[in-house]
């Protein structure tokens, strides 16, 4: 599977999707520091600074999955919560990278206060937004002790499916059915129900909540990090939030502000890791 990070950081999600085994074909990060690390680390993936500034539609039908941790400075308790109103709010720009490369498959992440900001109105529109696209969308709270860390780090993570490529493949699948069944001389394929009948029976029957709390079921099969040295680490440097040190091993004395912030602002990759597991077997599956 073909991958593209945005909002990058230092690159914890195109470290999950390295461990999954997919191609990094594109990162986008402003901060000079995260550019650094991730062309190091990645230096075969395409590079941007500024999504505000990026056109991504060369990207469109060749890249499966896209994922964000879009600014979390307006909805985070230790900013101002300004919302909306704060210049950082770039959920835009992440929604029109979607319309233009249109992936099968979009993760966004951000803190837990984006639940209760404005009301939850901001909460509401990624998913509306992503929905208008063609999107189905499952929200999840998943904190990093879901992966063992002994802290919480509760973050929510967006994960959209493409309803219209479903639609394709399922109705694809289904002709391709029903020209076996004539072949074979059996007139059972009136019986069966066509996929817009399913889907839209499975509307009708009601859908599990958007939110789900993972945290307690998700198991530590997959990839591991050393939490047991977290205590022996400095929280503020370097702290281990499942970023290995080795991640901005070019780091020198004159960035070291910059790489505390970085592993403050970073996902935890295996969590990341764990939810493009879960994709990676659908996929699977379906094929």
């Amino acid at each position: 599977m073909r991958h593209g990070s945005l909002f990058s950081g230092i690159g914890g999600f195109d470290l999950a999707a390295e461990w999954m085994g997919w191609e990094n074909v594109f990162h986008c990060e402003w901060n000079e520091f995260g550019q650094k690390v991730l062309k190091h680390h990645f230096p075969q993936a395409d590079s941007y600074s500024d999504i505000t500034k990026t056109d991504f539609r060369k990207y469109e039908g060749s890249v499966q999955i896209i994922s964000g941790g879009f600014p979390c400075q307006p909805f985070s308790q230790a900013g101002k919560r300004k919302g909306t109103d704060d210049e950082r709010y770039l959920w835009h720009e992440m929604l029109r990278a979607v319309q233009e490369i249109k992936p099968k498959f979009v993760i966004a992440e951000n803190v837990f206060g984006i639940l209760s900001i404005d009301g939850g109105m901001v909460f509401e529109q990624v998913h509306l937004d992503l929905e208008t696209e063609g999107y189905e969308v499952q929200t999840f709270i998943i904190p990093a002790c879901a992966k063992d860390a002994p802290h919480r780090r509760d973050r929510c993570w967006f994960v959209a499916y493409s309803t219209e490529q479903r639609l394709e493949r399922s109705t694809r699948s289904e002709l391709q059915g029903r020209s076996s069944r004539s072949s074979r001389g059996d007139d059972e394929g009136n019986a069966t129900d066509s996929s817009i009948e399913r889907l839209q029976r499975s509307e009708e029957q009601g859908s599990t909540p958007r939110i789900r709390e993972e945290g307690e079921q998700f198991s530590s099969r997959f990839i591991q990090s050393s939490w047991q040295e977290f205590p022996t680490e400095s929280p503020i440097c370097g702290g281990d939030d499942g970023l290995p040190e080795r991640l901005d091993g070019i780091t020198f004395p004159k960035w070291r502000n910059e790489s505390i912030k970085a592993y403050g602002n970073a996902i935890v990759p295996q969590v990341a890791y764990e939810l493009f597991k879960a994709i990676g077997e659908a996929e699977n599956l379906s094929e």
